[in-house]
C-alpha cells in the first residue's frame, strides 16, 4: 500500500532535484494522485483509447511507466489479439516495485506486460499500434525531445496512436498565473501545506521544462504524426492522441 506523501513535510529537508528514487516509489501513488487534476480520469480514459486503437498482432509501450498504472488499466481494457504491452523506465526502484506488483497480480486473460528498466530515448519501437507518454516527455530535455517523437511515429504502425499527457506553460502570462494559482488551490483542497507545495515546486523546476500546447502540436507534427487532437485539460493538464 502507498504511504501518504510527505517528503517536503520534514524540518530536516534539503532541496535537491526531483528524482524517482526509493523515497519518491513509496509515496508516489498518492503523490500524483494529490498532484495532478483528474489523474485518476486519465488512467481509465488512455485506457479506453488503447482498447479502441490497439491492433492485432502488435505491441503497445507504455514510456516512463513508473508503478504502471497505465500498463495495468490497458491490460485489462485490450481486447485486440496477440498483443503484450512493453512498459519503459529509468528509474531501477519504480520498475523493481511494478515487478512486485505484477508477481502478486491475478489477471487471467489480460494483455501481458513486460517492465524494461531503460532510457525510452534508448529503447526501440517496433510494431506499435498504440505508445503512452504520460506525464514523461516533460523530463526530457527539450532539444531531444523531436528524436523522441520521430522515433516513436517511426516504430507506429499505419493509423496507430500516440497518447500524450503533460503539465504544460501558458503563452500568456495572466493564464499561467491564473493556472498556477488554481492548480495551487487544488493542491491545498488535497491536504498539501503551502510551504510542501513551494518545496516540491523548487525541487520540479530544476528537472521539469513544460511546453505550450502549440509547440507540443507542432512537435508532434513535425515528427511525423498526420493529426493531433486534445482530449482533456485539467489546468496546467493537458492530454493528446496523436495519429500517425
Amino acid at each position: 500500500m502507498s504511504e501518504k506523501d510527505r517528503l517536503f513535510r520534514s524540518p530536516t529537508f534539503v532541496a535537491s532535484d526531483f528524482t524517482f528514487d526509493d523515497r519518491v516509489v513509496r509515496v508516489f501513488p498518492d503523490m500524483i494522485q494529490r498532484s495532478v487534476p483528474g489523474y485518476a480520469l486519465v488512467v481509465p480514459l488512455t485506457a479506453l483509447l488503447a482498447r479502441r486503437y490497439a491492433q492485432d498482432s502488435s505491441l503497445l509501450y507504455d514510456l516512463g511507466c513508473s508503478l504502471g498504472s497505465a500498463s495495468l488499466a490497458m491490460s485489462d481494457a485490450v481486447s485486440a489479439r496477440d498483443t503484450a504491452i512493453v512498459a519503459v523506465d529509468n528509474s531501477a526502484p519504480m520498475i523493481e516495485a511494478f515487478r512486485r506488483l505484477l508477481a502478486d497480480r491475478e489477471a487471467p486473460g489480460s494483455v501481458p506486460i513486460h517492465p524494461r528498466c531503460a532510457d525510452l530515448q534508448d529503447t526501440h519501437i517496433d510494431r506499435a499500434s498504440v505508445v503512452v507518454l504520460n506525464f514523461t516527455l516533460q523530463f526530457i530535455e527539450p532539444a531531444a525531445r523531436p528524436a523522441v517523437l520521430g522515433k516513436i511515429c517511426a516504430g507506429l504502425l499505419p493509423d496507430g496512436a500516440l497518447v500524450l499527457s503533460e503539465k504544460v506553460r501558458f503563452e500568456s502570462s495572466e493564464e499561467q498565473a491564473l493556472q498556477t494559482e488554481w492548480h495551487h488551490a487544488f493542491k491545498c483542497a488535497q491536504g498539501y501545506s503551502t510551504l510542501e507545495i513551494a518545496r516540491k515546486r523548487d525541487a520540479l523546476d530544476r528537472v521539469l521544462r513544460p511546453d505550450t500546447v502549440p509547440l507540443l502540436r507542432q512537435r508532434l507534427l513535425d515528427a511525423g504524426f498526420s493529426r493531433v487532437y486534445q482530449w482533456y485539460q485539467g489546468f496546467s493538464f493537458v492530454s493528446l492522441i496523436a495519429f500517425r
